[in-house]
């Protein structure tokens, strides 16, 4: 057995031991659409997995992590998902923030910020998005002034995941008056328990409230809260979003196969099979999800992966309304409770919205990976 199939083995065991008890409840609860299910109980899930060394795997030893190699961190996603282990509620922290500190954060950062992340002590939001500057990350306007050795912020972030749960933002805001741009923006690590700070729900088409606005209004944080130099924002930032797309979609990538499979069993117990363009479209998903797999396993650029897998998920949903018949779209009961498949074809509708849109990626293909000319700008 190879040292990769040991260490699957390995949290394999690990979990079918301790997803048991008072834990065994939180199989399958969370996730897009679902953030708010046992919020509480799944925080501390997530805190029993890093008293017994299962959070931040990739990180390297010196910050508390595992060093794991990039094909244990795939075991692990995948073995996670497979055991229906519940949502994570520290994925921000943990895939997105930490890495960036790890590689450009000062000593003094890091020695304050990390603990904490593995921990599953302090939790974090990602202030990029604005109105009028949601995929146009460089049109951000939120702006913040150093004054007596700490920064003022002002502005308006939306779309900003589990921020009503998070502790600390890493905000995108604009340092350098009158710049334009990509030029003289600043990544800063905010804190939400402050005054100057106010968190509103966004209520989405499920129901549910996972996204929110976040309106700074002279909040403030230290000097020494900037990742990267002042005016460095930007590359900082493009850091954060390819963390974002790494091995973790593969574990995303179980869920959508589980997701798949209950559309087929769907489809065979009511009659849909029997139509060959729900045959057709079937065998087609689960070509693309092959294909998904295959490129994560094999480095596909990260703009093009989005691309891909939201479109495929997109249309995963509403294949799951088609086959579900006239009674999918009403809902299981009031005022407004909506069964599985309801809730893939309702949240799958911002796959290709969130994360950057089908555009913009687009674009960033054409003219980062084909080399194509930019886009004409007025």
């Amino acid at each position: 057995m190879s040292s990769v199939e040991e260490f699957r083995a390995e949290v394999r065991s690990w979990l079918k031991t301790h997803l048991s008890g008072s834990f065994a409840a939180l199989k399958g609860r969370g996730g897009p659409g679902r953030e708010h299910e046992a919020f509480d109980e799944r925080l501390a899930w997530e805190r029993h997995l890093a008293a017994h060394g299962w959070t931040c795997i990739g990180w390297p030893a010196e910050h508390g992590g595992r060093g794991a190699s990039t094909e244990e961190q795939i075991a692990f996603h995948e073995e996670y998902a497979l055991a229906d282990a519940p949502a994570r509620v520290n994925h921000i922290g943990e895939q997105l923030l930490g890495p960036t500190l790890i590689d450009h954060g000062t000593e003094e950062q890091k020695a304050r910020f990390l603990p904490p992340i593995r921990a599953v002590d302090e939790l974090w939001c990602q202030g990029y998005s604005e109105p009028g500057a949601g995929s146009d990350l460089a049109a951000v306007r939120t702006r913040a002034t150093l004054e007596d050795g700490r920064w003022t912020v002002h502005g308006q972030k939306t779309w900003t995941s589990l921020a009503h749960a998070a502790q600390w933002c890493f905000v995108l805001a604009r340092t350098r008056p009158g710049s334009r741009r990509h030029a003289g923006l600043s990544y800063l690590l905010v804190p939400l328990d402050q005054p100057g700070v106010e968190i509103r729900p966004i209520v989405q088409l499920t129901g549910t409230s996972e996204f929110n606005e976040v309106f700074f209004d002279g909040a403030t944080t230290p000097a020494a809260n900037v990742v990267g130099a002042p005016g460095d924002g930007w590359r900082i930032a493009m850091a954060t979003l390819g963390y974002e797309r790494g091995v973790s979609t593969l574990g995303q990538q179980v869920g959508f196969r589980r997701e798949l499979e209950a559309l087929v069993a769907l489809a065979r117990r009511n009659g849909a099979a029997a139509d060959p363009d729900v045959r057709d479209r079937l065998t087609r998903a689960w070509a693309g999800l092959a294909a998904l797999r295959a490129g994560a396993l094999h480095g596909t650029d990260p703009s093009a992966a989005k691309l891909h897998w939201s479109h495929w998920h997109r249309d995963l949903g509403e294949l799951a309304l088609e086959i579900g018949g006239p009674a999918a779209t009403l809902a299981t009961a009031a005022p407004y409770e909506l069964d599985e498949r309801q809730r893939l074809f309702l949240f799958s509708r911002a796959d290709t919205v969130y994360a950057g849109s089908s555009e913009i990626q687009r674009n960033i293909i054409a003219e980062r990976v084909l080399g194509l000319p930019k886009e004409p700008r007025p």
